[in-house]
């Protein structure tokens, strides 16, 4: 009997902690999709995410100002370039990647909103514990808000101010915990020789404006 009285008061104390931000993992793949307050974006992507080596793939298609559009691109950050990938092709276009890598996460700034079930709490894998975060965008000015999951940290949404598109949201899906084929990671064989186009009339390309290519 006092065994059952001291682990209740165990799961009281574990259920009554006080969310924390935190870190996704390190290693991702999954799903997801962006669309902007102003109308002028929607896209589907999926995408291969990379911590420790600092690299991204996405894998679009959507529309921009009512144009359809599809991209795959790698972003190696350690390495300043990003491809744009045609496999059909077999050509590569290298880019210069401006900003420095920002990991999944929510930032030690951030402030907690509420902590919250989606779907139902009836019943047992009916609804999902998450928790929602607000803050400052670094370096963009506005506010986002930011939802993940209580347990793992995974990314649910992620609601973006900005001055031009309004509020960008991004809600993520399918997340799978590691990376099934690495090599999506590398650029492709017929990459390498790329020249890089530092003298494009394109502006170079960081990772939020890749959301918005026409």
């Amino acid at each position: 009997m006092r065994f059952l009285v001291i682990l209740a008061c165990v799961l009281a104390g574990c259920l009554a902690q006080k969310p924390h931000p935190c870190k996704s993992p390190p290693l991702m793949t999954g799903g997801l999709s962006v669309s902007t307050q102003n109308e002028k974006l929607w896209l589907y992507a999926r995408y291969v995410y990379d911590a420790l080596g600092q690299r991204i793939r996405l894998m679009e298609m959507g529309s921009y100002e009512n144009k359809t559009f599809t991209a795959d691109v790698l972003l190696l950050f350690k390495q300043s370039t990003l491809y744009e990938i045609n496999d059909r092709a077999r050509t590569c276009k290298k880019m210069p990647l401006k900003p420095d890598f920002h990991p999944l996460e929510i930032p030690q700034t951030a402030s907690l909103l509420a902590q919250l079930v989606l779907g139902s709490s009836s019943g047992p894998g009916e609804g999902l514990l998450v928790n929602t975060w607000t803050g400052d965008m670094p370096d963009k000015g506005g506010k986002y808000i930011s939802t993940v999951t209580e347990f793992g940290c995974i990314p649910v949404s992620t609601l973006a101010q900005t001055s031009q598109y309004g509020w960008v949201l991004t809600s993520f899906f399918n997340n799978v915990i590691g990376i099934s084929d690495p090599t999506l990671l590398t650029p492709p064989s017929f990459c390498p020789d790329a020249e890089l186009e530092a003298d494009s009339e394109e502006e170079p390309v960081d990772f939020f404006g890749l959301f918005f290519k026409n």
